[in-house]
């Protein structure tokens, strides 16, 4: 995968604020809320919400799976693509793998899942699938774009491993990694709560969207879905400047 060299994208606050004036303007002039709900009327329901044990208990159910699902996908996918960049018959074996999970659409791997998995720990599994293939490739592809100079000039001045690993292996496959991390992080919440909603587990977000589909709750269902929204940038900032403290550490440790 290609890592961009331009700067990220930032969302600029004046074009935020034109779209919710735009789509309170589209809800104003369909004049049914059961049809598109008003912004407004998403910020009220969502404080209501909030007020609710109920909401933080599906809150921090869905959160503690998904977030479970990712990080044991980040800590194979990293362990994977060490071996894999040395073996290639290890690379070989685990590609079918890999593009078999790539190519299956989340909802077939919904229905398969859920004759061996019960709902409840659904998401667990949905989200890991997701994020595995992505994290293992940019590991795997940074790992084999590598600098060979760097990797010839460490073994003829005989740098020692740990020293090897955090000077010259992290700094180069990190943009990689990040790159990785910030595009399953988006798959991982979109994947895990489309799983919830078909399994159902009790106390999630899932739970709460299918519900509100149900009795035609519309302004529930978009302030679950802000709240999806919330949480997964949330979570990707707080992850991504994680990984970046983490490397900071291991730079003064050398």
């Amino acid at each position: 995968m290609m890592i961009s060299t331009t700067p990220r994208n930032r969302i600029k606050l004046w074009a935020v604020l034109v779209w919710l004036l735009i789509w309170q303007a589209v809800s104003m002039w369909i004049g049914q809320e059961i049809l598109l709900v008003s912004p407004v009327t998403v910020v009220f329901t969502l404080f209501q919400l909030a007020a609710t044990a109920q909401f933080w208990l599906s809150i921090a159910s869905s959160m503690l799976r998904i977030v479970g699902g990712f990080l044991l996908a980040v800590i194979l996918g990293v362990a994977l693509a060490g071996p894999s960049a040395a073996s290639a018959r290890l690379k070989e074996f685990l590609l079918p793998f890999v593009v078999t999970i790539k190519s299956i659409p989340v909802a077939s791997f919904v229905i398969l899942v859920l004759i061996w998995v019960s709902s409840r720990n659904l998401s667990v599994l949905i989200s890991f699938l997701m994020v595995f293939p992505v994290i293992y490739t940019n590991v795997l592809d940074g790992i084999s774009q590598m600098d060979g100079k760097l990797l010839e000039m460490a073994q003829v001045f005989d740098i020692p491993f740990g020293r090897r690993l955090r000077s010259i292996y992290v700094s180069q496959v990190l943009p990689y990694f990040r790159t990785g991390c910030s595009l399953a992080l988006g798959l991982c919440w979109k994947a895990g709560v489309a799983a919830e909603v078909i399994g159902i587990p009790q106390n999630s977000i899932g739970e709460n969207l299918y519900n509100a589909k149900i009795y035609l709750d519309t302004p529930k269902l978009f302030a679950w879905t802000l709240v999806i929204i919330c949480i997964s940038v949330l979570f990707e900032k707080g992850f991504l400047r994680g990984v970046e403290y983490l490397v900071r550490c291991m730079e003064r440790m050398g």
